[in-house]
């Protein structure tokens, strides 16, 4: 049986930990050429070490996705390396909880820029490989389908208190993934989003472990409470979290040829929220 993505070259921003990773292993495993996008070294290293031991072929590329010049530099490392890009997967991202009338400008921003303006730039920047490369494929009576899969988050369905920047961060990823797969249709590019619910990863794990991020001079904490996880647990159909390979599998679904007449759809992955 030919793998799902036999020759398509891939990006996936935010892989070289938890559902990121597991996608970009899963890519790999389907045929999949994968950069693998991270802001830390080691773990898109890592990454990469995994996917080549594995038989399948990847590089690294270590850079925070909300600089200025990241989406241009992440697209032409892609198209350098491998000629073409049919694949682009926005899933980079943390939280950076509030209340709405405790937050900062710093943090609103942050949580936009990261999990928005990040993601619209680098389709921004896909667009001669994706847009221009249709036009010339459709002269020559070719159709190569092409996929942008963004990620979100139930609290950009139904809001979740304490986290104002990042639901309303990831409703406008929405609208997004929403706009391109009309402007876009033509080009024979489905773009839609998964929105997770609660997914075992770092960013899910109990708060009192203590990991932290480093924005700026600040250092911000990960994870939920875990009284506040014992709810959410509670609350699923499916009684536990996610794992991150149940959360990759849903991706592929939307990256690979199964979904190519589906586009500006959103999936909630909530294991029954």
């Amino acid at each position: 049986m030919e793998k799902m993505l036999k020759d398509k070259v891939a990006i996936i921003t935010g892989s070289g930990r938890g559902i990121g990773r597991a996608a970009a292993l899963l890519f790999a495993r389907e045929g999949a050429k994968v950069l693998v996008s991270d802001v830390d070294v080691e773990p898109a290293g890592e990454t990469v070490s995994e996917i080549k031991k594995r038989g399948g072929e990847a590089f690294p590329f270590v850079g925070d996705v909300t600089t200025e010049d990241f989406a241009g530099n992440v697209v032409k490392a892609a198209v350098d390396r491998w000629g073409a890009l049919h694949i682009l997967v926005n899933n980079a991202g943390f939280t950076w909880d509030g209340l709405i009338h405790k937050m900062g400008d710093e943090q609103w921003d942050k949580m936009i820029d990261l999990h928005l303006k990040a993601p619209f730039r680098i389709i921004r920047a896909a667009k001669p490989y994706f847009c221009d490369a249709a036009k010339s494929e459709m002269r020559e009576g070719k159709s190569v389908a092409r996929k942008i899969v963004n990620i979100s988050s139930v609290a950009g369905l139904g809001g979740n208190i304490g986290q104002v920047n990042y639901s309303s961060a990831k409703a406008g990823v929405i609208g997004l993934t929403k706009t391109v797969s009309r402007e876009w249709a033509r080009y024979n590019v489905q773009a839609n989003v998964v929105a997770f619910g609660f997914i075992d990863t770092r960013l899910t794990q109990e708060k009192e472990k203590g990991v932290a991020v480093d924005v700026g001079d600040k250092r911000v904490a990960l994870g939920v409470p875990s009284k506040q996880r014992e709810i959410f647990t509670r609350a699923m159909a499916l009684g536990r979290p996610g794992t991150a390979g149940e959360a990759a599998g849903v991706i592929l679904f939307f990256a690979s040829p199964l979904s190519d007449y589906v586009t500006g759809q959103v999936l909630a992955v909530d294991g029954g929220l």
